[in-house]
């Protein structure tokens, strides 16, 4: 443990530790309403089309999350201006993105003059080469999602539950809906850092899914899974170091770890009440 905490001497263990706990704080928020809403497979069409501006900004000589914001951005707002009642043709663009983002970043990656660089950092991610200026990055988006999350709380949970309802009771549901796609293309920035692109889904799932099992009401299930990124995050963070593994895989593994666990608990906790009732004469 001491060896360990001895890592924290070093600024790239201060930058991973840092970028953990914002990456908790947007898988917890953000996640959760991924998950509520179904929006994982759209989370993931946008991950993917941001590798495209992330290729084209290292192409240029930029930095790479420049690029990547804001065509993540694009591809939220062309997402949410499509509409639920056209998902076929989101679908369809959801995996046009998703292909041809990751083609396009590969492409303009390969048109660098020098060498390649590790494509393994971006697709499966390496928290600990956050630099400083990454983590003020990563702070100040952050800051901009909780607040917004924040200012539109309600409309946001209206649309996540029911849109129809919601739009009954006058949410404006297209412009919610909107907003909500680019609050995830910025977190998908965030993540990237963390887990990379291919593995970025989890990151926005795991965390959610321990708090849906854990808690009932909303805010507390946004409380709970915030915990339950930082539990995720920090841990594999630690275990990646004790077993010598790519952090970005092993924060994956130990959430996915994590949940079946806490679900093999609640199971034998439910068996365990119900045959306690079964016992107990009528």
């Amino acid at each position: 443990m001491s060896e360990l905490l001895g890592l924290f001497d070093y600024q790239f263990a201060r930058n991973a530790l840092a970028a953990a706990l914002l990456a908790s704080v947007l898988a917890g928020t953000v996640g959760t309403f991924v998950v509520v809403k179904r929006l994982v497979f759209i989370a993931g069409g946008i991950s993917h089309a941001a590798f495209a501006g992330l290729g084209f900004c290292y192409w240029l000589g930029m930095p790479p999350l420049l690029g990547a914001v804001v065509v993540a951005v694009l591809a939220a707002l062309l997402l949410g201006g499509l509409g639920d009642s056209r998902a076929r043709s989101r679908d369809a663009m959801i995996g046009l993105l998703w292909a041809g983002g990751m083609a396009a970043g590969i492409v303009f990656i390969h048109m660098t003059p020098g060498y390649a660089p590790n494509l393994l950092v971006y697709l499966f991610g390496d928290i600990l080469t956050v630099s400083r200026r990454d983590v003020a990055l990563l702070a100040a988006l952050t800051v901009v999602v909780v607040v917004i999350l924040v200012m539109y709380y309600r409309p946001l949970v209206a649309v996540a539950f029911d849109e129809t309802f919601a739009a009954v009771q006058g949410v404006p549901v297209r412009r919610m809906t909107t907003l909500l796609l680019v609050l995830v293309a910025l977190s998908v920035i965030m993540l990237i850092q963390v887990v990379g692109i291919v593995l970025l889904m989890a990151l926005f799932t795991i965390p959610p899914l321990i708090a849906l099992m854990l808690a009932q009401r909303f805010i507390l299930v946004l409380v709970v899974a915030v915990a339950a990124g930082l539990v995720t995050s920090t841990g594999g963070l630690a275990g990646s170091y004790w077993l010598d593994l790519p952090s970005g895989p092993a924060i994956v593994l130990f959430g996915t770890v994590l949940v079946a666990v806490i679900r093999a608990v609640l199971w034998l906790r439910q068996r365990w009440i119900a045959e306690r009732a079964a016992d107990t004469p009528a």
